[in-house]
């Protein structure tokens, strides 16, 4: 997932999605409990179900949608081939069937996959959905006005590369084929083990190519899912959905879809969201929030109200924040500067720096500790809860630096707990202790998301994060660590400039497994053959604290994005 912001992702992105608001996934308080499901009555039908949220769901086209499924708002409306597990933690972070009767059948290369669609699937105009419709609604996203999706299927189709889409090339992508109206199969450049991953984002959902509307679509978007956009005002700022009268259970083992009714109201300041739900009067009795965490002062007010507490949903999403080194600018070129670093780490005050041990957990590894990325434990410069400054010292002299080191690390202005201030502050806190002096460089935002993506101007030592676009090691490692993704005159992610024969070669060999169990195994090893090389330093993992109203039912919150799925939630 592309570095989402705060409010984003992670979600992801991602969240993206972002690509989410950092991410996350849980059920009730504290355990993914399913049966924690904000009270004791049964989940039914009926009612409004409220969402507060900070940022206006903006994008509301399925082409230009990032995240898996569109986030949470918009999986209410599309549908694609294949979908998240709709379950709490870690059976959550499976990809299941949605539209298409399993999740795909590949052929022995994992190079050709080929789909059927159920039958008895409509629109919310009740005509039927075929396979022409995710054929032009994959072709539709190609088309730079409309831009703005994952940019998978453009590097993964055959032809992809140099496709710009149905408006202006009527011909369309060969490298799909429709030979019935049930059946859709893809042709790949290359083999992806991962394509019922890919199939989950909403550049797979179906667009009737006789009511496509061009940019003004997202305004009326034809709904697949349970529920139908019936009022769409201030580019998302308050969204209005109903239930499709065409959409069958029968069809969807996945959505729910208990509320009549589904109104959201964005462009809230987060403490407003949070004082309302706290509060939960009226119509915010049953109500939720997508994209707004508890922050640390607002998670220490509410854990000490046994009721409030237990309106708090718990997530984890595939998320890492660290350290990048830049090895072209000295001294990070020396593997043993960086080993350095690496032991001098006080992770204990980089936790608290970012809001304490309940909104973040220490990481040793790149990968996040999860199952379904291959999460394999090491620790490889261990460092204790509190740094090994000793350690640190030996290393430095090894390196030609005993009289200490004076660097910079730059990090980002905002107050977002991950690239923020306060973590810098804590890294420089804790390297001062091993004769190591830390300048700051505080950027704006956008500044720093410019500096540190550009080849040019890349800094040698500073704050990342990164998130996953699906619940795997593949989009975690490969965009980081894979040599032929160093972007020259672009936004670059490969920021150790990474470019090892070995470790491609590997990539390649684990996006050909389509034993996902297989494939996870070896993510986590080659996570940890890239760790011997110190380009990153992992600091921490964060978890998401949500509260949500007093008469909500039914909370889900899955490892897959870490959000409280609205799909499965009941009002009472």
């Amino acid at each position: 997932m592309r570095q989402p912001s705060l409010t984003a992702r992670r979600v992801a992105a991602a969240s993206v999605g972002l690509v989410l608001a950092a991410g996350v996934a849980a059920c009730g308080p504290e355990d993914n409990d399913a049966k924690a499901s904000g009270g004791d009555s049964m989940p039914h039908k009926g009612g409004t179900l409220s969402v507060l949220n900070s940022n206006p769901q903006q994008d509301f086209d399925p082409a230009r949608l990032y995240t898996s499924g569109g986030g949470k708002i918009p999986s209410l409306v599309f549908r694609t081939l294949t979908t998240r597990n709709r379950e709490n933690g870690e059976a959550g972070a499976e990809v299941v069937p949605d539209l298409a009767t399993d999740t795909g059948r590949p052929n022995k290369d994992a190079t050709v996959w080929t789909y059927t669609l159920k039958k008895g699937l409509k629109y919310e105009d009740g005509t039927a959905i075929t396979s022409a419709d995710i054929k032009y609604g994959i072709e539709r996203s190609f088309a730079a006005e409309l831009s703005g999706g994952a940019p998978y299927l453009r590097d993964w189709l055959i032809g992809g590369a140099g496709y710009e889409g149905p408006y202006k090339d009527k011909g369309g992508l060969d490298s799909i084929e429709t030979p019935d109206s049930r059946t859709i199969v893809f042709h790949l450049d290359k083999p992806e083990g991962e394509f019922p991953y890919l199939a989950t984002q909403t550049q797979f959902a179906p667009v009737p190519k006789a009511k496509d509307t061009g940019t003004k679509y997202e305004e009326h978007p034809v709904s697949s899912g349970p529920y139908k956009v019936v009022s769409n005002e201030n580019d998302g700022e308050r969204l209005v959905l109903e239930r499709n009268p065409y959409w069958s259970a029968s069809t969807d083992a996945e959505r729910k879809a208990y509320p009549d009714k589904i109104d959201v109201r964005s462009g809230l300041d987060s403490s407003v969201i949070n004082q309302r739900l706290s509060a939960s009067q009226g119509t915010d009795a049953t109500a939720i929030t997508t994209d707004t965490n508890l922050g640390p002062a607002e998670l220490a007010k509410v854990s000490g109200d046994k009721e409030l507490a237990a309106r708090v949903g718990t997530g984890r999403f595939g998320y890492t924040n660290y350290i990048a080194f830049n090895p072209n600018v000295k001294p990070f070129d020396n593997i043993k500067v960086r080993q350095a670093i690496s032991y001098a780490i006080d992770r204990s005050s980089v936790v608290n720096a970012a809001g304490g041990s309940s909104l973040a957990e220490a990481a040793t590894t790149f990968l996040p500790n999860q199952k379904s990325f291959g999460y394999t434990p090491y620790d490889l410069f261990p460092a204790g809860a509190s740094g090994n400054a000793a350690k640190a010292e030996e290393l430095l002299k090894e390196a030609g630096y005993g009289n200490g080191l004076t660097i910079t690390l730059t990090h980002s202005n905002s107050k977002d707990f991950e690239t923020g201030p306060e973590i810098a502050t804590a890294i420089q806190d804790a390297l001062k202790k091993a004769g190591i002096t830390v300048k700051l460089q505080g950027l704006e935002e956008n500044d720093y998301s410019d500096k540190i993506h550009n080849v040019k101007t890349e800094p040698g030592f500073f704050l990342a994060h990164w998130g996953a676009d699906w619940p795997s090691g593949g989009p975690f490692l490969a965009p980081i660590f894979d040599g032929r993704q160093i972007v020259e005159d672009g936004a670059n992610f490969n920021t150790g400039f990474l470019d090892d024969k070995s470790v491609n070669a590997e990539i390649d060999a684990i996006n050909k497994l389509t034993d996902l169990d297989a494939a996870a195994k070896r993510w986590g090893a080659l996570d940890k053959k890239i760790g011997e090389q110190a380009l990153t330093v992992p600091l921490f993992h964060p978890v998401y604290k949500r509260l949500y109203g007093k008469d909500i039912r039914n909370i889900v919150i899955s490892d897959w994005d870490g959000v409280l799925d609205p799909s499965q939630v009941a009002v009472k």
